[in-house]
């Protein structure tokens, strides 16, 4: 009923598959050459094992593949060296953008960490059921995180950037396997190893997916580790699934559970790497009612409305397709629900800036704006030359009319997804029905979690998310070149000569942008040229900038980021500290009143504002603003330790050790803030307590020579003469450079009377500050001591 026929016999193209198993049954169609032995393979057309000499017309255009027919450990060398070379320069590169909240400052890749916690906590470190978590849970992502922690002894971003490249490596060989099945079907010798009947397209088409610059983002960042080991588990799932139809199962209604079973943990497993990894079940859905049982969709839904002769339907399912199918929907559906518990309180909040488009009007513009987004995609797929590390705040604006040219490329898109829909639905031929639509299905179906129709997501255009996408596209557009070099056999040459030109392209423009993911500095430079409206690439670029000292070029990339979205607070927050640290206060505190007007719980904005309300004397506001703070983020020590500095200079003493205390409470390793309370004490004639204080402190932080310093000087005016030179010199040991430390060691020997020691560290203690206060006169009044006891030894 839905069965193509095997096409005509072509001798030029042939096809040759030996060792049947016994239990094959002989097929109709007579051998091409005598003498040519049984032989075997599984074949969508014939729902069955064809012996023989075969032809399949409907792959010649295999043949005409302009790419050498290499043995399969040559093409698998060919497509892992393109894949290493294209990217292989961001090895040494540095962690970069979003490296900095999932690498360096997530506390589940430390050893001190329970292991446990990467099952609590999502992707950034954040507790799951936290209001302020991400949402997004990939434990085995994190652990492999933790891993490279381990074995490099710390943050050091070469074995992270080396496992990706590796990893995209693999993932490009592997494709090879998935692109034969989907072009060829699935075909066994009788050894049971898996035939390519593809060779030329599966290789081509693997090499293409290598070297596509769509996939720096994903390679040459770390964060792109989870798109990574999402597309690994992705394509062992679907080439298990197609195992479950291997050359054993030759009777119609045969298949083998377990394999499906073992697909759907890899299924989960992709799903623990990455959200994205449930696509993979609507891939082998797909892959197993247009391969497997050879259904002709449009001919069944002709059938089906009754405007064709009706036949029994039940045939489409006689090799258990519904049993299947009720195994892929339990197992989505379970492992659906399990995800949403585990989310814990529900999808995260995103804010317009994420995602503009989801926040539109009205349904009409939404949707416009939406598919105009898909439009970027595609053009990002065909063309990969703009590439942007953030497509949000503006580097997309919003489409608000029908009259917006931009209406254009949303329309080609639908034109260009109509027609490749129409082929694959309509062709009288079967095997570019099911290619089309096997590349349709891998081209839509990973992309449908990043589309905004089940939930909104947090960004415009993420390059990550066309990891596996790009595999559709690469599919097509093989199948394409295939068919053109069939139909325009005597432009050849040119075809060849394009392919060539495209290779070289995406290569060359591989290795330029990864070489751009190597700094951060690089990669923000690098966007301006693609998205000059984005606020968000300007704040970093000057934050980057000011890290690097240089805050004058900071400061106009922060208010050029401040022009482009009058609402950005963050770059509002942070050129208000520059602005601090340049004594420029009024502007500063206008900055931060504005920046905490516009988000009223922007807790460090609120600390900021009391810090630069605080240096302009206005106390009373200054106060108010630290609690506002506190009361937006209980925990902040930060605050706490500011809070305690307005309280000394009120002389409110008993208020800032108590506002000290609850820093360094929250956060044990607070230095400044133990340091803060050993000195206060001292000032205040309170010896035993700072001196308990002190001890206490270094308990917790035995390195800390600031602390070290402070006790040493408490304990010089306990008389405890020893145990301060110790703390003295071991802070020495640590900050040999310390003017002040060497000043103090040398008051400490001349109250002890060691007097030439004292001599010796005064010295030092000048020779590395001159201007250093107090010393001067010290040191004057030691030598006259000195040469009063000369003048007595003379006498």
């Amino acid at each position: 009923m839905f069965t193509d026929p095997l096409a005509r016999l072509i001798k030029d193209d042939t096809y040759m598959f030996n060792d049947c198993p016994p239990s094959a049954p002989v097929s109709p169609f007579p051998r091409l050459k005598e003498g040519v032995g049984p032989a075997c393979v599984h074949t969508a057309e014939t729902d069955g094992w064809v012996t023989g000499t075969m032809v399949l017309s409907e792959l010649n255009w295999d043949h005409h593949i302009p790419f050498p027919k290499l043995p399969q450990y040559q093409s698998r060398a060919a497509v892992c060296l393109a894949a290493l070379l294209c990217f292989m320069n961001s090895y040494d590169g540095e962690f970069v953008f979003d490296d900095s909240e999932a690498i360096i400052n997530n506390k589940d890749l430390k050893p001190e960490t329970p292991l446990n916690n990467i099952w609590r906590n999502d992707f950034w470190g954040s507790n799951l059921s936290s209001n302020t978590s991400h949402k997004s849970y990939r434990p085995l992502t994190v652990l492999t995180f933790r891993l490279n922690y381990f074995l490099a002894g710390g943050l050091h971003p070469v074995g992270f950037h080396v496992i990706n490249i590796a990893l995209h490596s693999a993932i490009s060989v592997l494709m090879i396997d998935v692109f034969a099945v989907l072009i060829g079907g699935l075909a066994y010798d009788g050894n049971g190893r898996r035939l390519n009947q593809a060779p030329k397209a599966s290789s081509l088409a693997a090499l293409l997916f290598a070297v596509h610059p769509v996939h720096t983002e994903s390679v040459a960042g770390v964060v792109g580790r989870a798109d990574l080991l999402c597309a690994l588990f992705f394509q062992l799932s679907f080439l298990t699934y197609c195992r479950a139809f291997q050359r054993g199962n030759a009777k119609e209604d045969r298949f083998s559970m377990a394999w499906i079973v073992i697909s759907l943990v890899l299924c989960a497993v992709a799903m623990l790497c990455k959200e994205q990894g449930i696509t993979v079940l609507g891939v082998n859905a797909a892959f197993d009612i247009l391969m497997i049982c050879n259904v002709n969709v449009y001919e069944l839904s002709q059938r089906l409305l009754g405007r064709q002769k009706m036949m029994d339907v039940t045939e489409v399912f006689r090799r258990g397709l519904l049993i299947r199918m009720a195994l892929l929907t339990f197992g989505g559906s379970f492992l659906v629900y399990a995800r949403w518990r585990i989310m814990g309180t529900g999808p995260p909040a995103f804010t317009e800036v994420d995602n503009p488009a989801s926040f539109a009007e009205n349904v009409f513009l939404r949707t416009v704006n939406y598919n105009y987004y898909y439009s970027l995609n595609a053009w990002l797929l065909l063309c990969p030359w703009w590439l942007c590390f953030d497509w949000s705040m503006g580097c997309v604006p919003l489409i608000k009319s029908v009259c917006d040219w931009r209406m254009v490329p949303l329309l080609l898109l639908w034109s260009g997804l109509i027609g490749l829909a129409s082929q694959a639905l309509l062709s009288q031929d079967g095997h570019r029905r099911r290619t089309l639509a096997l590349g349709l299905v891998l081209l839509v179906v990973p992309f449908l979690p990043a589309c905004n129709l089940f939930f909104r997501v947090g960004f415009v255009i993420a390059e990550r998310v066309l990891y596996l996408s790009c595999a559709g596209y690469c599919l097509i557009l093989t199948y394409a070149l295939g068919r053109s070099c069939c139909l325009w056999r005597p432009h050849k040459t040119l075809l060849h000569a394009a392919l060539l030109g495209l290779l070289c392209v995406n290569a060359s423009r591989c290795a330029l942008r990864s070489h751009q993911w190597r700094s951060e500095q690089s990669l923000f430079t690098s966007a301006l040229s693609v998205c000059p409206l984005n606020a968000k690439v300007h704040y970093n670029v000057g934050k980057n900038l000011a890290d690097r000292g240089n805050q004058s070029a900071a400061i106009q990339y922060y208010r050029e980021a401040v022009r482009l979205n009058p609402k950005y607070v963050h770059a509002m927050n942070n050129l208000g500290n520059i602005l601090k640290e340049r004594n420029e206060l009024v502007e500063a505190e206008e900055l931060l009143s504005k920046a905490v007007h516009i988000q009223p719980d922007f807790a460090a904005a609120w600390m900021n504002l009391g810090i630069v309300q605080n240096s302009l004397q206005k106390f009373a506001d200054a106060e108010q603003s630290y609690w506002n703070a506190i009361k937006f983020r209980r925990k902040y020590p930060d605050c706490y330790y500011n809070l305690g500095r307005l309280y000394a200079d009120l002389n409110r003493h008993l208020d800032a050790l108590n506002a000290w205390r609850n820093a360094t409470m929250l956060k044990p390793e607070h230095s400044l803030a133990w340091n803060n309370m050993v000195i206060l004490l001292d000032n205040t004639g309170n010896l035993p307590q700072a001196e308990a204080i002190g001890r206490e402190a270094l308990g917790l932080l035995p390195d800390d020579h600031t602390i070290m310093f402070s006790l040493a000087n408490v304990l010089g005016k306990l008389q405890k003469y020893t145990e301060s030179e110790g703390f003295f010199l071991n802070a020495l040991k640590i900050n040999p450079n310390s003017a002040s430390c060497h000043g103090n060691l040398a008051v400490l020997y001349h109250r002890w009377g060691k007097l030439n020691m004292a001599k010796k560290h005064y010295e030092m203690s000048l020779k590395l500050d001159p201007n250093a206060p107090g010393t001067k006169e010290n040191y004057s009044m030691l030598r006259r001591k000195l040469e009063q006891q000369q003048r007595k030894t003379t006498v």
